[in-house]
């Protein structure tokens, strides 16, 4: 039986459509709708609309199908998890949902899982960025070449290319704590966002959820369907442009016309015809799935940019956008925190010919120090390079902060740091 049961049964085909995947995706929110139920309760209770003997009947019963969910087992036969609940309960199920609809009841539950959630993912991103930095220190003094526009430019290090994805991931831990913010209100209460004439302590239950704050306007809690949603794909987003342009690298610097890159045997794929074959493919559909994540939100956008205030069933919608994202993100950091350690580089390639013009403003700027006018030296040494008579073989004295010679590692740290105390 559906939980808004008119006495009617509706077309079995009106009922696949409109149900869609949501009992599939119903068992993702399981976990964090019985554990809505359990503190909407326990406030319930306190209010005078639940007995205190109902309530200690519930409550063992709800944490009994919470471990349940949690580990698997939790299986929904009605139209979704919020009726399953509400049945397993028995008689006394019907009294929970007082004060509340469903339309609160997923707005909390998504809140809930996408708490957990970035949790897991930023433990995933600590892991990475101190695996960034490992390397950079590591790698500090190996020099390759710089490039732009696709060209040899200036000397550069490993060092500095491992350290520029560590401080890319500082930028992504902001958008993570600010999507993190916005998340972290409770909508729970606000019903189908026009409130209850129920005496209901909000309060109470942002308390027993551990959220930051209310989402205070009963309008504005619903509002927040898809626009939570939105925020948080826009900060995952910029993790997988940031993941997806480091594999993007890792293709290009470990074919055999750069070279500067290498992956053990193990971590490559071969082909059915070329037996030669040592194929990235990891690095391939790591860079495919974080271009696809950062098209999430303009999917979510799209589904919910033309709608207007108060609840449509158009959000239904976002769960089939939104919930997959963050599997699909973290075994992306999975196996990227897997492959980096075991990727070497080429420790002498600065010495090839090929790269010697990356020192012409080395030379540039040793003329300048010499007391030659820059736009002289400039020409001094673009005439050397025309003429094919360049050489450079001075050392590099690069010292400002965030050079090939000062990675500023530890500074780096310092904010990524102070971004994870922020997140709780």
């Amino acid at each position: 039986m559906k939980i808004w049961d008119k006495g009617f049964d509706n077309d079995p085909r009106i009922d696949a459509f409109t149900v869609g995947k949501d009992r599939e995706l119903d068992l993702l929110l399981a976990p964090y709708d019985i554990e809505g139920t359990m503190a909407h309760i326990t406030m319930l209770s306190e209010v005078g609309l639940l007995e205190a003997d109902e309530l200690a009947q519930l409550l063992p019963q709800l944490e009994k199908l919470r471990q349940e969910a949690l580990e698997g087992r939790f299986t929904i036969s009605g139209e979704d998890v919020h009726s399953e609940v509400e049945a397993r309960l028995g008689p006394l199920g019907k009294k929970v949902h007082t004060g509340r609809s469903r339309n609160d009841q997923v707005a909390l539950d998504i809140k809930l899982f996408t708490r957990a959630r970035i949790r897991q993912t930023v433990g995933k991103v600590e892991r990475l960025f101190n695996l960034f930095l490992q390397r950079a220190d590591e790698l500090k003094d190996v020099l390759m070449p710089g490039y732009t526009h696709m060209q040899v430019a200036m000397p550069s290090s490993f060092g500095l290319w491992f350290g520029a994805y560590a401080e890319c991931l500082c930028d992504d831990l902001t958008l993570l704590k600010a999507a993190w913010d916005i998340n972290n209100r409770n909508p729970l209460g606000s019903a189908a966002g026009y409130g209850s004439s129920a005496p209901l302590k909000r309060k109470r239950t942002t308390e027993l959820l551990g959220f930051q704050d209310l989402a205070y306007n009963a309008i504005y809690a619903q509002m927040g369907r898809g626009r939570v949603e939105r925020h948080v794909a826009f900060a995952y987003a910029s993790l997988a442009e940031t993941v997806g342009k480091f594999a993007t690298d890792c293709c290009l610097f470990t074919s055999q016309n750069f070279g500067f890159v290498h992956l053990p045997d193990a971590y490559t794929t071969g082909s059915s015809i070329m037996p030669q074959k040592k194929n990235p493919d990891v690095f391939e559909l790591m860079r495919a799935h974080c271009n696809r994540l950062q098209g999430i939100p303009n999917d979510i956008r799209l589904v919910t940019g033309n709608l207007p205030s108060g609840y449509a069933r158009d959000m239904q919608l976002l769960k089939e956008l939104y919930l997959p994202l963050f599997d699909e993100m973290d075994s992306c950091l999975d196996i990227l925190i897997f492959a980096l350690p075991g990727i070497t580089v080429t420790k002498d390639l600065m010495s090839r010919p090929l790269y010697e013009t990356a020192f012409c403003v080395e030379e540039v700027n040793r003329l300048v120090a010499s007391g030659v006018p820059f736009r002289d030296a400039y020409k001094q040494v673009g005439q050397a390079v025309q003429n094919g008579t360049f050489h450079f073989s001075g050392e590099l004295h690069h010292t400002h902060e965030g050079s090939v010679s000062n990675l500023c590692l530890d500074e780096i740290q310092a904010r990524f740091q102070k971004l994870i105390a922020d997140i709780g």
